[in-house]
């Protein structure tokens, strides 16, 4: 992805998590590149500083990249189920760094370890439950590939801390082309 997609992709985060949190209007613009037009995953990942204040995406779509990441900032700045008792105010809306992870497809693996750090994220599902941590999670926490995995059991997906050691249990493995509005390639 060049420059010039990275900055529409982020326009488009902009606008939609602005009219989200202050009510008005949003009429995403109209996108024409092939490249942004490809159904694939993403997240938005908003912060106030280095403090989370939402972060929402998912694996797949039926829609083109462009439409997701307006739908998942709105997702992000308004339904993020952590934040919906602490909600983003218009005030804050200088202050947000957007982040956009535009996700490969998942890929089962037999061997969580085999994952690398800042390159691959996870999504752990058994039975009814599931999580995912995004690779740059392992990155800015310094976690080894063990600590990575079984916080993402445990706190994402209410699981047992080992729980990817698990046969019942699947690990998918992912990257992602991750990008925010300071032009730092994550």
């Amino acid at each position: 992805m060049d420059l010039r997609q990275k900055k529409l992709l982020l326009k488009i985060a902009k606008n939609s998590v602005e009219s989200a949190v202050t009510g008005s209007s949003n009429e995403p613009p109209k996108v024409d590149d092939p490249d942004l037009l490809q159904q694939c995953g993403c997240f938005v990942t908003l912060k106030n500083g280095n403090q989370l204040r939402g972060c929402i995406g998912q694996f797949t779509s039926d829609k083109p990249l462009a439409d997701l990441v307006d739908e998942m900032g709105v997702s992000a700045s308004r339904r993020d189920p952590r934040f919906l008792t602490n909600p983003i105010t218009p005030e804050e809306l200088p202050e947000l760094n957007i982040e956009i992870s535009v996700l490969s497809p998942l890929e089962k693996t037999g061997n969580p370890l085999s994952l690398e750090i800042g390159t691959h994220g996870i999504y752990i599902i058994s039975g009814l439950s599931s999580g995912c941590l995004l690779p740059q999670v392992a990155v800015e926490t310094g976690w080894s590939k063990e600590e990575f995995l079984s916080y993402c059991c445990q706190y994402k997906a209410g699981l047992a801390p080992d729980a990817w050691q698990d046969p019942a249990t699947d690990v998918y493995l992912f990257t992602a082309e991750a990008f925010d509005e300071d032009w730092q390639i994550i």
